[in-house]
């Protein structure tokens, strides 16, 4: 097969699909690569370290378009869904909600649309997740530009002047990016506490150093299939609004990462808990992409109420392009070599192909998808 790597388009993109130590790969496997000129600078993958691992370099986004397989970070646009041509299979994140008009172009030109935002979470799936290896980087990440926002010194600080305490730092969710930020934010010295739905990840976060803080339930309502949080009750969200309350007025951090896939990010974090913070404090939303978990917030900005930061950007991990590139680039690499036989042929039958496979030959395949378009959801 040929494998078309473009230049990403978005806004704040500096990540590639592929970095030269999986085209290797792909081609020790017998494909071919082909990348479109500069689509790797941004990471610090020259167009000659793509030549030295095997790939051609191409400037025609025509030639890119119409190879049989194209890998993106981010989904297509217009302009490039007017490129590709009939037939071909394009694997990228895909949130549903957020590309549905986009759907129909899909399935008129009957492409293959794989999004490595679906692929299942199971241990079989785990060195394809995407998802988690770009929230690793996010949580890290967040803690280091959140330690840069706020007015304190994160560790503590001992001196002949006096001793200085250390900041606290709160992370709301505590998954992958969670986790993340609780250990960086405990190597930065910082008291860290941690809330999230699910109590059975108190463990995980009591292991890293963090405080966990939590809603008292005779249920463990929040855990969801495969692991994600989920949706809870009414009166969960009361007490849950209240722990968050007499908690967050107390911290110099915040760091939110709650997500529930395909919809819009919880309210975690009101007006009048912003206004209770500490001037100087700050929070870093995480959840921004899919409306934040700040009521303030505003995707992709960065602004300050009542002296405190609240970072919406949405792009953190794109800040690091060089290892969140080659960890993307890894997941992809062992997707394709999961549910592509040696033919090129898909495994329809796999249920990793079934789970992140949203249109099969035009045809919609997902049942997520399925429901947006029927408007159940």
């Amino acid at each position: 097969m040929i494998f078309g790597i473009p230049l990403e388009l978005k806004k704040y993109e500096s990540r590639v699909s592929i970095a030269p130590d999986t085209v290797k790969k792909l081609i020790k496997l017998g494909h071919q690569v082909c990348i479109e000129s500069n689509a790797g600078i941004k990471s610090s993958f020259t167009d000659q370290s793509y030549i030295d691992s095997g790939a051609t370099i191409s400037d025609s986004k025509d030639k890119i378009y119409s190879s049989d397989i194209i890998l993106k970070v981010n989904p297509l646009n217009n302009e490039e869904l007017e490129l590709i041509k009939s037939e071909k299979t394009i694997i990228s994140f895909f949130q549903i909600k957020d590309e549905i008009e986009f759907i129909q172009q899909y399935l008129d030109k009957k492409l293959n649309l794989i999004s490595m935002s679906h692929i299942p979470r199971t241990t079989l799936a785990q060195s394809m997740d995407a998802l988690s290896s770009q929230s690793n980087i996010a949580g890290y990440k967040a803690s280091i530009v959140g330690a840069d926002h706020i007015t304190k010194y994160m560790p503590l600080l001992m001196t002949s002047a006096g001793t200085i305490q250390p900041a606290k730092v709160l992370i709301l969710g505590a998954g992958v990016a969670g986790l993340s930020a609780i250990a960086t934010s405990k190597r930065l010295g910082a008291q860290v506490f941690a809330f999230d739905v699910r109590p059975v990840v108190k463990e995980q976060v009591e292991s890293l150093g963090a405080k966990f803080i939590e809603v008292k339930s005779d249920e463990d309502e929040g855990t969801g299939e495969g692991g994600y949080a989920k949706e809870v009750s009414e009166d969960y969200k009361i007490k849950q609004g209240e722990l968050i309350k007499d908690t967050i007025k107390n911290m110099d951090l915040v760091i939110t990462t709650a997500l529930i896939p395909e919809r819009p990010a919880p309210i975690l974090i009101d007006k009048k808990m912003v206004e209770s913070m500490n001037p100087g404090s700050a929070i870093i939303d995480l959840a921004a992409l899919n409306g934040g978990n700040c009521e303030l917030t505003k995707s992709d900005e960065i602004i300050v109420h009542n002296n405190v930061t609240i970072d919406g950007r949405t792009n953190l991990p794109s800040t690091m392009p060089q290892h969140s590139s080659q960890l993307y680039s890894r997941n992809i690499y062992n997707l394709i070599a999961h549910i592509f036989n040696e033919e090129g042929s898909l495994n329809n039958e796999d249920e990793i192909t079934q789970g992140s496979m949203l249109i099969n030959n035009g045809n919609i395949s997902n049942s997520i998808l399925q429901k947006f378009i029927d408007k159940e959801i």
